[in-house]
């Protein structure tokens, strides 16, 4: 156990309280949350292989495919318009990916010890799992930070005043922070870390792919163009370009009519947080039956 795992339990032994409380559930998830975000620096290299897949993702569909998918109401072959196109696909994609990680390391605790440990010390029992996911959240935040810089460089650019741009980011990380509660029901359903990195990937490719993100939905058969435009990553991807100002004027956002393309940002949001609540409730309850 770390000094802080001892300096925690020991605070906690000297000051019970009584369980319940909104406060007392914020003042757990934090110390929580410290906790992992105090473990990700001391183990650097997580966050850098965390960064290398999304970079390698945006060079390699700039620079391979970006002359040869026609983005609508672009020039064919106009590698801006695609970048443009593309840079809210992959921020969507990062946050999204976050997702294996937050269940592997729930996994991981569990298989450790470490949730029996937490679950010894008189503290909120769904804080163990909000502080984990808030740290995850902290961490996807750095690795935007950090791939916005690269978009600059390889010539993205946004077309909006600093307000909606942070607000686009915003809505991204809030998709990210939705999807790792889903992480964190996959990391209490299995049995190690490895089965929760793989059952947290498999679902997400053909979420990520069966979408807006990477070529426009007008080139996928029909059936699947309804699919990709009520896929939730769809919306939060097409309210982001919106906000970052990278759609192309007099263009349809949608080419089946379907509500969430016509109004993204309040569909993104409405996704997210429905995403949250039920999933947040159904882990929490997991965690419960599993540490009882």
């Amino acid at each position: 156990m770390s000094a802080f795992d001892q300096a925690t339990g020991a605070a906690a032994a000297r000051n019970p309280q009584p369980h319940g409380g909104l406060v007392r559930s914020v003042r757990d998830a934090l110390v929580v949350a410290q906790r992992n975000l105090i473990r990700m620096l001391r183990i650097p290299e997580v966050v850098i292989f965390g960064l290398i897949q999304p970079i390698m993702f945006v060079v390699l569909f700039t620079y391979v495919f970006g002359g040869s998918i026609a983005v609508p109401g672009a020039p064919a072959g106009d590698a801006q318009a695609y970048r443009e196109f593309l840079m809210a696909g992959i921020f969507a994609q990062t946050v999204t990916f976050a997702t294996a990680g937050a269940g592997a390391g729930i996994a991981d605790d569990m298989h450790k010890g470490l949730i029996d440990r937490f679950r010894s010390l008189p503290m909120s029992r769904g804080a163990v799992l909000t502080g984990r996911t808030l740290a995850d959240l902290v961490q996807t935040a750095l690795t935007l930070v950090v791939l916005a810089v690269v978009a600059l460089l390889i010539g993205w650019r946004s077309h909006e005043n600093p307000a909606s741009v942070l607000a686009g980011f915003a809505l991204l990380l809030l998709l990210g922070y939705a999807f790792s509660w889903i992480g964190a029901l996959i990391g209490l359903s299995v049995r190690t870390p490895e089965a929760a990195t793989s059952g947290g990937l498999l679902w997400l490719f053909p979420l990520t792919f069966i979408s807006n993100a990477f070529v426009p939905v007008n080139g996928m058969p029909a059936f699947l163009q309804h699919v990709a435009e009520w896929n939730p990553f769809s919306a939060t991807v097409a309210g982001a370009r919106q906000l970052f100002g990278n759609t192309i004027e007099g263009v349809p956002q949608s080419v089946t009519g379907a509500w969430p393309m016509e109004h993204p940002v309040l569909a993104s949001v409405i996704w997210s947080v429905l995403i949250i609540v039920v999933f947040r409730t159904l882990a929490v309850r997991k965690y419960r039956s599993a540490t009882a």
